[in-house]
């Protein structure tokens, strides 16, 4: 009788966590943090993999100063219009959420592994995702770790391999993101890549972001545990997008130099221009922005704050400037005139709002697909003094937020936010400072500031 409950129980117990069975989401109060360790435990074997993670936007995802000052700005709007105030944090500190150690959103009850943010026994916690966006994952906490590797064994816990690891759903979980109450798409990466020719292609997420190829697939030779045999692949853990900014503040600067190589692997220029004018003749140029690397568009994620925008200069035979297009202005404003490829959200009454919790409509989106093509045209009198012949610059800059909404932030003066160059054309002329537009040296020495003031306040 024993033997034959041991084996009902068992049968109903694998039915719980077999993929095709339908599971709640896990949520607040399912588990407490006591349950999870701390990544520092993990890279007692897995030293390379944490390497790689520490310092990353997932090991930053809820310590992220820019995160954490919209946060507590969305604490107030939860307050005022009842939203959940486990909404940004079931993706930014799930063992947070499910800990119900989340509210207050200001992380003051926030235990040490759950400031860890997307953090090593999450992530390998996770045994089905109930759907794609506004993280609905199933945990099962424990001594059993979850992977992709089928062989694995460890002496310090139990191993399971499972396909979902290598799919691009795992991602979509939280890379997918609908507003808690009308349902507005607020950000659509994985469905981006969805309708793609990369999904077609079986370029997945992990191909991309998880293996030194940037733009496909490639091998990672090397051991996935200390103590674990040799491996034609070990997928890396640095989850490199485009973010330079917290990355470069938060880190020391390895993350921030690959996210500025994956963005100039992203996009490239082709410019049609005339050598020559007479004085008075309309000079005409078109410029080809093409998304040659993402499998996204480009920009993705939080596009209500990043921003991509071409500046064009003309000059004639003595270097003169006849034309220019896109510059920033001595407060990091866009030039007005520029087209800045983004998404533009309004509110309830038809203005624009970076504050997606107040978005119930979209203004605008002109963000470029996955080998997408844009041509923006310019033109310009040619000036009487003017001598041919005619020279074109082009630069595709990227940032990761306007500098004015951070300086509505944190005020003035407290950060520069880094200009990224994506392309240029001709190619010589992409900044000698690698990652910094035309407006190089200001920025990156702002950038040196940045560690100074992060390190002050560590210290503080």
């Amino acid at each position: 009788m024993k033997s034959t409950g041991l084996l009902i129980t068992i049968f109903l117990f694998a039915g719980i966590w077999t993929s095709s069975a339908v599971a709640e989401p896990s949520g607040p109060g399912d588990f407490t943090s006591s349950q999870f360790s701390k990544s520092g435990l993990c890279s007692n074997c897995h030293g390379s993999s944490f390497g790689e993670w520490d310092g990353s936007m997932h090991s930053n995802a809820d310590s992220d100063f820019f995160y954490q000052a919209m946060l507590q700005e969305y604490g107030v709007a939860v307050e005022a219009q009842g939203l959940s105030p486990e909404f940004c944090s079931r993706c930014h500190t799930p063992i947070g959420m499910v800990s119900m150690e989340i509210p207050p959103l200001d992380g003051s009850n926030l235990s040490e592994v759950a400031k860890e943010g997307v953090q090593c026994d999450f992530c390998h916690s996770v045994v089905k995702s109930e759907g794609i966006g506004n993280a609905p994952y199933v945990l099962k906490p424990g001594d059993v770790k979850w992977g992709n590797i089928a062989d694995a064994e460890s002496p310090s816990h139990k191993t399971e391999a499972h396909e979902f690891y290598n799919e691009s759903g795992y991602c979509g979980m939280c890379h997918n993101i609908y507003h808690p109450v009308n349902n507005l798409t607020l950000a659509a990466t994985y469905t981006e890549w969805e309708e793609s020719s990369y999904a077609e292609e079986g370029v997945n997420c992990q191909a991309c972001h998880m293996t030194p190829g940037i733009v496909g697939f490639e091998e990672n030779p090397g051991k996935a545990a200390s103590t674990g045999p040799e491996r034609e692949h070990v997928y890396t853990h640095y989850f490199v997008g485009a973010n330079a900014f917290v990355t470069g503040i938060m880190g020391e600067g390895r993350h921030e130099k690959r996210a500025i190589e994956y963005l100039q692997h992203a996009a490239s220029l082709e410019v049609t221009a005339p050598d020559s004018a007479e004085p008075g003749e309309n000079v005409e140029i078109a410029v080809k922005i093409t998304n040659t690397g993402a499998g996204h568009k480009i920009p993705t994620g939080v596009t209500e704050e990043r921003e991509i925008w071409l500046e064009l200069i003309a000059l004639d035979s003595e270097g003169k400037e006849i034309y220019h297009s896109g510059a920033l202005d001595s407060e990091g404003k866009i030039d007005p005139e520029a087209t800045v490829y983004h998404t533009v959200f309004a509110d309830s009454e038809g203005n624009p709002t970076v504050k997606v919790w107040e978005a119930e409509s979209i203004l605008s989106d002109n963000r470029i697909g996955p080998k997408s093509s844009v041509v923006e045209k310019h033109s310009f009198s040619m000036p009487q003094n003017a001598s041919n012949p005619i020279s074109v610059k082009a630069v595709l800059h990227y940032r990761s937020a306007s500098q004015e909404h951070i300086d509505d932030l944190f005020g003035k003066g407290t950060y520069s936010v880094p200009v990224i160059d994506m392309a240029a054309y001709p190619e010589e002329e992409k900044a000698s400072t690698p990652g910094f537009g035309t407006t190089g040296t200001l920025i990156a020495l702002s950038l040196g500031s940045f560690y100074k003031k992060h390190r002050k306040r560590q210290k503080a």
